[in-house]
């Protein structure tokens, strides 16, 4: 799948967000190795801190379903500049893809950057940190 039909899947669920608050919709799409393409959007709740942002609904529906092998995702909002994912995203992201994956983010007017998950979040915290902590 090419980048702009990955981000098209993306913009498709900008109008499924529930966003009554932010008024702040943002639509993902998460492709797999495989051409599995898993869809989120943000859903938003009173108690703000029990929302969850597009890029984790659609990475979590995606390892829900047993999926492991990720080849590129998109996120996508109505912003002036591409969108880019929020530090919790980022920390998800980083547990579940290869470092040298693509990440598009895209703007209502259709102006596309590629990013890589390293650039999103190049010192992260990582299963190597938990271990080298333990104590022998």
């Amino acid at each position: 799948m090419n980048e702009d039909k990955l981000m098209e899947q993306a913009k498709s669920m900008l109008q499924q967000a529930y966003v009554p608050y932010s008024r702040f919709p943002v639509g993902a799409a998460l492709l797999t190795d495989d051409g599995k393409v898993y869809k989120g959007c943000n859903i938003e709740n009173a108690a703000f801190p029990v929302s969850c942002c597009a890029e984790r609904v659609a990475i979590f529906k995606a390892i829900s379903e047993g999926e492991r092998n990720f080849n590129s995702m998109a996120v996508i909002a109505n912003t002036d500049r591409p969108v880019p994912p929020c530090g919790s995203c980022r920390q998800v992201m980083s547990e579940f893809f290869n470092q040298d994956m693509t990440v598009l983010i895209g703007n209502r007017d259709g102006e596309m950057k590629e990013v890589t998950v390293k650039e999103l979040l190049p010192f992260s915290f990582n299963q190597d940190d938990l271990t080298d902590g333990q104590e022998n």
